[in-house]
């Protein structure tokens, strides 16, 4: 009587277990599919599984409503215990790895678990893979006679599912890193709160345009106001307003742009052409850098020497040259650092960037998903491209006037719109929506993909919010902020952990080498 008192209790508890699983898998699995579009957009973000998330998001409802009905059938349940025994092995371990070796934390699944925290969500796995365990074994004693060998058998069993498990999950988060860092497939990662914001001052003009940054300050240049500079501290709260000491009456200028690097500022006008050298200390000219041709972009690398870009190319295309004053000749031309698509104007027009810190050059296309690495004379180090898709730019050009000047001929497709760069972080401004993204967001805000231009890798992304309707037009990063016009509006953020710790890294590594190379030279 008593045997048959204990069989019918390891029944009752093997049965509520599987009623247990079946409720949670086809509930889950419901859930996803009905909410399938932002189960794949959740994938989509998942620090380990973004790059095989289309064909995931099938599988792991496809798998749930298998085991629900496995252990709905009594012949086929130990599979089914087996098999649900995995998959919450497979779901632990996805989750300690995300919570322990993971670049960031995602947001926290939809469907059942959609209230819990990571840490209450593996509390929870835990526990049903624990019920699984026991089902396993009371299942075993139940269904063959009860002796050491089937014992065995069910321990090594467990014991090859949980190893197996892991190391899929492993192996998926090992491919999905290199896959997304390496061989983006246009999927883009949001960790939780990479920014915050902290103050906006409103400008009144839309005029303004950053002109430089410092340890301590923001410079702001006016285009209808060229001559005056206006200073900010790095926490928005102090403002000053500096005339800078010229006669401009001998120059017939036309597009005056303000450049400031360190205890330097540069007042240059492609259009006359002209470059002058000054000092932020009393905001007043001290010399002039002749022999500069006309330019159409321009990034100082020290108090006497620029790179340029002009049209000075082939068929006026564009071209890249660097200039020193004490150098003969002056300029240095390099033909082969812009690649020509279509008319060499349009198609390789971009935006320019120099880190006097890293002392390197960095050229982003408008119109395709390409920049350049080069150093302070211009020679190409590298080509790398952002993880939109767009390789080739898609414009239409006219040529007028027997083919003596060149138009678009329709709106082009945008693919970068701003660039900034702190140390070996680049930060673009992508107007190319990715896989597996919410639009509502694309309308709410600006999207910034961040890389690593020295190992040539894809960070993360995340969104700038459009602040009463006002979208980002421009933006510069220090190692502790990021600094937005927003129009009228000048605003910062805060960078978190997330960010600042790719920059410390960084900073490091660039200690250890100068560390080094001081040893070499002792």
């Amino acid at each position: 009587m008593t045997l048959y008192k204990n069989k019918d209790f390891k029944k009752n508890v093997v049965e509520v277990i599987c009623l247990l699983y079946i409720l949670l898998f086809v509930y889950a699995a419901v859930s996803k599919l009905l909410d399938f579009e932002n189960f794949q957009v959740q994938l989509g973000q998942s620090p380990l599984l973004s790059a095989f998330a289309s064909w995931i998001s099938w599988i792991v409802p496809t798998i749930e409503s298998v085991i629900a009905a496995l252990l709905l059938t009594y012949k086929f349940r130990t599979i089914g215990l087996y098999a649900a025994f995995t998959l919450m092995i497979m779901f632990t371990v996805y989750i300690f790895i995300i919570l322990n070796y993971s670049s960031f934390v995602p947001c926290s699944c939809g469907g059942i678990l959609e209230k819990m925290s990571w840490n209450v969500h593996i509390v929870f796995n835990i526990i049903f893979v624990l019920f699984a365990a026991l089902a396993i074994s009371l299942q075993n004693t139940l269904s063959t006679r009860e002796s050491r060998q089937s014992k065995f058998s069910a321990i090594t069993l467990m014991a090859v599912s949980l190893l197996s498990s892991t190391a899929i999950i492993i192996i998926l988060f090992l491919c999905s890193e290199e896959v997304m860092h390496h061989e983006n497939p246009f999927i883009r990662r949001y960790p939780q709160h990479p920014i915050t914001l902290v103050k906006n001052v409103n400008l009144k003009f839309n005029s303004y345009y950053f002109a430089g940054k410092s340890d301590s300050r923001i410079y702001l240049g006016n285009y209808t106001d060229p001559l005056h500079i206006t200073v900010f501290d790095t926490a928005l709260k102090v403002k000053k307003t500096f005339k800078i000491k010229f006669d401009t009456q001998k120059i017939s200028f036309k597009r005056i742009k303000i450049i400031v690097r360190g205890s330097y500022f540069y007042l240059t006008d492609g259009t006359v052409p002209c470059i002058f050298l000054g000092k932020t200390s009393n905001w007043r000219i001290i010399r002039e850098l002749k022999g500069s041709h006309y330019f159409t972009m321009i990034e100082p690398v020290d108090s006497s020497s620029v790179i340029f870009r002009s049209n000075n190319g082939k068929y006026a295309a564009q071209i890249f040259s660097s200039y020193r004053v004490d150098r003969n000749p002056q300029i240095i031309y390099n033909d082969s650092l812009l690649q020509q698509q279509i008319d060499g104007v349009f198609d390789t027009d971009g935006m320019l960037d120099y880190d006097d810190k890293l002392k390197r050059m960095i050229y982003l296309y408008y119109y395709r998903n390409e920049f350049i690495i080069a150093d302070e004379k211009t020679e190409l180090l590298y080509r790398g491209h952002t993880i939109d898709t767009i390789s080739k730019a898609k414009i239409k050009v006219a040529y007028l006037k027997n083919n003596t000047e060149r138009r678009m001929a329709a709106p082009p497709l945008l693919v970068n719109a701003n660039l900034a760069v702190c140390q070996n972080l680049m930060f673009v401004h992508s107007k190319i929506e990715g896989r597996f993204e919410d639009r509502k967001l694309w309308q709410q805000a600006s999207i910034i993909d961040l890389y690593d231009i020295k190992n040539n890798t894809y960070l993360l992304s995340f969104a700038v919010y459009n602040l009463r309707d006002k979208k980002l037009q421009s933006f510069i990063v220090t190692n502790t902020h990021l600094y937005a016009l927003l129009q009228d509006e000048l605003v910062v953020y805060k960078l978190e952990n997330i960010i600042k710790k790719e920059l410390k890294r960084l900073g490091e590594k660039k200690e250890q080498q100068n560390n080094i190379s001081r040893d070499v030279r002792n």
